[in-house]
């Protein structure tokens, strides 16, 4: 018998009995899943047995290029799995009404073990989930890697933080405290001040007179319900045009296989994976985000401030007057979304490219000024007294 063929026999030798039955009953494609939501980065060879599909695989080379740079896109992913387990747990024990929003989270955090930081780790990934995506969308706007043959990879990049700024909005309502109240309802007042359309969408998110129980209904079903399956259908359009096109070489270097996907570049990822999720649980633990006053439809606070970097934005530029803010940055995300089709200039360098640097600094000085604005003043001061 040759080497190859004992070699073969043994690995077979060391498997256990449940490993040999699940390769003779699974078929490899199955590791188009994994493959599918980015755990694995090569193609999959279906005509081999599942153990050895899943080696080969894991054995694809990766260009020489890539680093712990490309490694940071990671943490978004990251981010998004923490919010996704962390508001599975909190599902069972939240109540989406609103004699039992609130005491059900006071429950959750006071009684529940572990439940505090459940709760803040799933406000905090919400927060650093947004500006991850922020800061990756700027490398790549930078480096101007959004050009052909990569504008669907840039487009599923922007409908990913259009979702996931719906993702804050529609869940800030769920604690129904004074601060989540007050802050919903004037951000959909402001809503109203657009033309055309602006009553028409206030009236889709209140769904009543008011901001009520049918709002929270419907903040709730968005926010658990239509929401996830969104982000899951972009997260995985996303990887898969990643696949597709490969990553974008660096100027002056050439596009030649590199080093393989594990261990080098697994150990990359699984290290900006550890980092990002003691950077949540710290931020949990030492900075909360604490309870206001039960909701009360009748009584305006003195203050509410906008609790969140992604909130304070969206609160911010919605004291804009005439729903500028909202408007100003629709237009802005449409500009970026266009901005491979538009631009005309195929230089690198950033400083070459006029169109892309006026479009970056408008977005960058819309979201440091909507941040200020939010951060300053109580959303209470902008209700007109409501």
């Amino acid at each position: 018998m040759s080497d190859s063929g004992q070699a073969q026999n043994g690995r077979e030798k060391k498997k256990s009995p449940v490993l040999q039955w699940l390769e003779k009953a699974t078929d490899a494609r199955i590791l188009s899943i994994p493959r599918l939501f980015g755990l694995l980065y090569g193609p999959i060879d279906d005509r081999l047995p599942l153990g050895e599909a899943w080696r080969a695989s894991m054995r694809r080379r990766i260009p020489g290029f890539v680093g712990w740079k490309h490694a940071f896109g990671g943490a978004t992913y990251f981010l998004c799995m923490i919010l996704v387990a962390t508001g599975v747990m909190l599902s069972f024990y939240y109540r989406p009404s609103t004699v039992e929003a609130y005491p059900s989270l006071q429950y959750l955090e006071t009684e529940i073990t572990f439940g505090w930081l459940v709760r803040h780790a799933h406000y905090w990934s919400a927060s650093l989930v947004v500006l991850a995506v922020l800061f990756h969308l700027f490398r790549v706007l930078y480096t101007g890697t959004y050009r052909a043959p990569r504008e669907t990879t840039w487009l599923m990049g922007i409908l990913l933080l259009i979702t996931l700024l719906l993702f804050v909005m529609s869940g800030y309502l769920l604690p129904w405290d004074q601060w989540a109240y007050w802050s919903t309802a004037g951000g959909i007042e402001h809503l109203e001040n657009i033309p055309l359309l602006g009553g028409m969408i206030a009236q889709l998110l209140r769904a009543d007179e008011f901001v009520s129980g049918a709002t929270l209904s419907r903040y709730y079903a968005t926010h658990v319900i239509l929401l996830p399956w969104v982000l899951l259908l972009f997260l995985s359009l996303h990887f898969q045009l990643v696949r597709k096109h490969g990553v974008a070489p660096v100027e002056g270097t050439d596009d030649q296989e590199g080093e393989p996907f594990f261990p080098n570049h697994m150990l990359r990822q699984l290290t900006v994976a550890f980092v990002t999720l003691m950077a949540v649980v710290t931020l949990a633990a030492y900075f909360p985000r604490p309870f206001g006053d039960p909701a009360d439809p009748f009584s305006v606070p003195s203050d509410v401030p906008a609790l969140g970097i992604p909130t304070a934005i969206l609160v911010g530029a919605g004291r804009l007057p005439g729903g500028l803010g909202f408007i100003g940055l629709v237009l802005l995300l449409l500009a970026l979304a266009v901005l491979p089709l538009i631009e005309r200039s195929k230089d690198r360098e950033f400083s070459r490219r006029p169109l892309a640097m006026g479009i970056f600094g408008l977005f960058l000085l819309f979201l440091l000024g909507s941040l200020l604005a939010g951060l300053s003043l109580g959303a209470g001061a902008s209700m007109g007294g409501n």
